[in-house]
């Protein structure tokens, strides 16, 4: 069961100026053209690395790193990466805020994307969630093994897997509780003592003048007025990328230890970037 998280406060509303328009047209315009061409170049690599790499994936993440990276110089949106990404086996944990966290976490790292199955199915999205490696998983307990089998062949393989405990998105201001499911994966025996679990703080600094909540995406939210919103703003933000230090899994004694460790962590990190613990 999908939950979804709401607020008591409505959410910013879409203010579309002649401005704006333009700002739509030329970004969301750029912003398609480099999303769905990268898209071309990656399924062409792929048809060339997978028959030769089988999982691993050596050329197509660096593809699919560039696009995100350019996607922020097309929005105007100010970058900033903190901290250093692990380099050994493991798994990374972030805050969920917008789909914005996407661009911002590939950006960042190569990693591949833990999803709820739905995501699968979702036009256009769900395309780009398969080809660039996503897992997709349902939180339910009753699956726990053939999802710590998939963790653990990928985790092995040396791809970073990231997910959102949080289950949902929010406004931005705040972390939600971390749901402990997920991290049931990192206690197999084949996994414990090989990999660490890495806490992100993901930031939004709303642009001048506007609703802090901006960036944020929740509730029933259309993805589509929020996209517009996004693309219209004459004056962007910044989204800020903080890496704390990667947790040894075989420091912890189950999944809910470390599940709190982490969320301690992360909403540490979200309340204060520039000096969250490491």
């Amino acid at each position: 069961m999908t939950t979804t998280w709401d607020s008591d406060q409505p959410p910013p509303k879409l203010r579309l100026t002649l401005t704006g328009m333009l700002c739509v047209a030329l970004r969301g315009t750029t912003l398609a053209l480099l999303v769905f061409g990268g898209l071309v170049v990656l399924l062409t690599f792929r048809l060339i690395e997978r028959p030769i790499f089988g999982l691993h994936r050596p050329i197509t993440p660096y593809i699919t790193q560039t696009v995100c990276r350019a996607a922020f110089w097309i929005l105007g949106l100010r970058f900033i990466r903190q901290g250093t990404p692990m380099e050994r086996r493991g798994a990374v944990v972030a805050n969920h805020t917008s789909w914005l966290d996407i661009f911002a976490l590939n950006a960042a790292k190569r990693i591949y994307f833990v999803s709820k199955s739905e995501v699968a199915g979702w036009p256009g999205i769900g395309w780009l969630a398969r080809a660039t490696g996503t897992v997709f998983i349902r939180r339910d307990r009753a699956e726990a093994r053939s999802q710590t089998e998939v963790f653990r062949t990928r985790l092995l393989a040396g791809h970073k897997l990231l997910f959102f405990p949080e289950g949902t998105s929010t406004d931005g201001l705040q972390v939600l509780p971390f749901k402990t499911t997920l991290f049931e994966a990192f206690f197999d025996t084949e996994l414990r003592n090989e990999i660490a679990v890495q806490p992100v703080s993901v930031v939004y600094h709303a642009p001048q003048g506007e609703d802090a909540r901006f960036y944020g995406w929740w509730g029933d939210m259309s993805f589509g007025v929020h996209l517009l919103t996004t693309l219209a703003a004459r004056q962007q933000g910044a989204v800020e990328v903080v890496y704390h230090s990667p947790l040894p899994v075989a420091d912890f004694t189950g999944r809910k230890v470390l599940a709190q460790r982490c969320e301690a962590i992360v909403r540490a990190g979200h309340a204060d970037p520039r000096s969250g613990p490491q």
